[in-house]
């Protein structure tokens, strides 16, 4: 299952192959328009984040996703780095694969869903 705006190579699903993130205008704008759709829930009943996270927080950070996230610049340095996908039990897994220019290096290995969308959403 590849993420939507997610370009591979190589006819092997285990195989390590290239990866680029490249998401259509469509899907962005999208995004957009379901973001500023959103339904807000009511204000919550204590002044302070026990409850979780204060409305205002999740409102502002939502504007900022439809009004003024740069994804193409932030795609741009996701595809200036070495991208690579591969299957492992039967999940898609996406990796860079960086060299540390520390002098004490140590490996570290994450995996995100990151904003690309599987064709099953």
């Amino acid at each position: 299952m590849t993420p939507k705006g997610a370009q591979q190579t190589g006819s092997d699903k285990t195989a390590i192959r290239p990866f680029n993130v490249n998401v259509p205008e469509a899907e962005l704008t999208e995004l957009r328009k379901r973001i500023n759709a959103t339904r807000w829930p009511e204000r919550e009943t204590v002044a302070d984040a026990s409850q979780g996270v204060q409305l205002e927080t999740v409102q502002q950070l939502a504007r900022y996703w439809a009004t003024h996230y740069h994804w193409r610049k932030v795609e741009a340095r996701l595809n200036a780095l070495p991208q690579f996908m591969t299957e492992i039990d039967g999940l898609d897994i996406h990796f860079i694969h960086v060299r540390s220019n520390m002098t004490m290096r140590c490996r570290s290995s994450s995996r995100t869903d990151g904003p690309a969308r599987s064709s099953s959403s």
